[in-house]
């Protein structure tokens, strides 16, 4: 790997913008300590930062020249054992923005460069402390607004992801090194070193597990940006009513008149620690209105990109000829669908009956509600949990979020099947291996790792005893 470090010392306030009680201001390189000591006087007399060991807080004075600008701590990391792999220090100082201004001024005085975005990861990436997928994991986890999200940025940043991506590696290699032999010794019809069969399974085994890795994508895409879930139905059947007691607050306007949403309407949620992305649409039905045919066009496009579809039904004023078109559009979409029958308040039972009787054939997942009542809402955002099929163990699972990763995995599942159908038919073992070796690329590229000649032979030469 290419280092591309440069030898400066970098600083930068580290909490986010603003007043507060604290802010952290975080330097780090070589004249990380120097720069810090030269503009820092710890209380205690016998007491300083250059000859301090690792991992303590010192309590003291910031000063420019003779003046005091603020009691501080300081906290001391040094080389290699710190998150970028340099001398680190950071400085809690009071959250005055004058004050972090001012001794962020201070330090470029000295020397420091301000850092640039994330350079603090990027050091720590360069100096072997995360590759690439652990690198990326620090953003996410940052920017994680559920636990779900939470979770899986803090497994992939603690290396669970690389880990299998390692075990990968490791089978790819040795698949390599088959192949490699094979070629090299072929002529020996007396050395067989693996048969076509051995290969196929190792070859199998391979596209499973990153098969079953590209399939999380859904799942991680997901918990990382909101399960879309669109609200659909005839107008005037409580969507945003509906929508409104979702969220927790009057976002859509409710009214009796037909055709009043006319466009989309979005908001996030959180339920049980998973964002869900509520898009309420324009009621769907026949109309000579310009502008709610576009609503009505939208409608249709939100449920193509949605994963769950509620479908909202008056259950006191059901038309079986205004909801079949709908209903067998939902079918044929293929989304996740919960039929919601509103009204319940105002619905006599028999109409209820009817209702579930023409739906339950074709149709499960059916509640019923009153939106206006807020009765059973609870159970919709219950089954709402459920539907969306996020693992309880999230901790315990290896979930693609990243569409860089996910890309890469794609390019290696599809290079894995060549490989598959290339033993199937019998190809020559060097267009094979070459295969091979494109798979160990794609997967290299998601850690940042770099794959070379001499790791092939050095792993034939650890598993095989050739010449003995």
């Amino acid at each position: 790997m290419i280092n591309h470090l440069k030898d400066d010392t970098i600083a930068a306030i580290s909490t986010a913008p603003g007043v507060g009680g604290i802010a952290v201001i975080r330097i780090s390189g070589n004249q990380s300590i120097e720069i810090v000591s030269s503009i820092f006087k710890a209380n205690k007399k016998d007491v300083e930062i250059k000859t301090a060991s690792a991992y303590q807080a010192i309590y003291g004075t910031i000063y420019e020249c003779e003046e005091e600008i603020d009691k501080v701590v300081v906290s001391l990391f040094r080389a290699p054992h710190s998150f970028t792999g340099e001398d680190v220090v950071e400085i809690s100082c009071h959250g005055s923005i004058y004050i972090q201004q001012r001794i962020l001024s201070l330090l470029i005085n000295k020397g420091c460069r301000l850092a640039t975005a994330g350079e603090f990861t990027q050091r720590a990436f360069f100096n072997g402390k995360m590759d690439l997928s652990q690198a990326e994991a620090v953003a996410d986890l940052i920017n994680s607004q559920t636990k779900a999200a939470h979770s899986v940025a803090l497994n992939q940043m603690k290396g669970t992801f690389s880990n299998k991506l390692s075990l990968l590696r490791e089978k790819l290699l040795h698949l390599v090194s088959l192949l490699e032999l094979e070629l090299d010794f072929g002529d020996h019809e007396e050395l067989e070193f693996a048969d076509r069969k051995e290969l196929i399974q190792i070859s199998t085994e391979l596209y499973n597990e990153i098969k079953k890795l590209t399939s999380s994508f859904s799942t991680g895409n997901a918990i990382k940006n909101g399960i879309p879930v669109s609200i659909i139905g005839n107008t005037n059947v409580g969507k945003s009513t509906l929508l409104n007691h979702l969220i927790g607050e009057e976002k859509a306007i409710v009214s009796d008149i037909p055709g009043t949403t006319r466009d989309i309407i979005e908001d996030v949620v959180n339920i049980n620690g998973i964002s869900f992305r509520f898009i309420d649409t324009a009621g769907i039905r026949s109309t000579s209105d310009t502008i709610e045919k576009i609503g009505i066009e939208r409608s249709y496009n939100a449920i193509n990109h949605s994963q769950i579809v509620i479908w909202v039904i008056d259950g006191s004023n059901y038309e079986i000829e205004k909801i079949n078109d709908i209903k067998q559009y939902l079918l044929e979409s293929g989304k996740i669908i919960i039929t919601v029958i509103n009204k319940i308040d105002i619905a006599t039972q028999q109409q209820l009956d009817t209702i579930k009787l023409h739906l339950s054939d074709t149709l499960n997942n059916i509640l019923l509600i009153s939106a206006k009542k807020e009765q059973y809402i609870e159970e919709l955002t219950n089954l709402l949990y459920e539907k969306a099929g996020i693992s309880e163990d999230i901790n315990n699972d290896i979930i693609v979020n990243n569409v860089r990763h996910y890309e890469a995995l794609q390019h290696s599942l599809e290079s894995i099947e060549r490989i598959i159908e290339g033993l199937n038919n019998n190809i020559p073992s060097d267009f094979i291996a070459q295969d091979a070796r494109e798979t160990i690329h794609y997967l290299s590229e998601i850690t940042g790792g770099e794959i070379t000649t001499p790791e092939v032979l050095s792993n034939i030469f650890s598993k095989f005893c050739i010449g003995k």
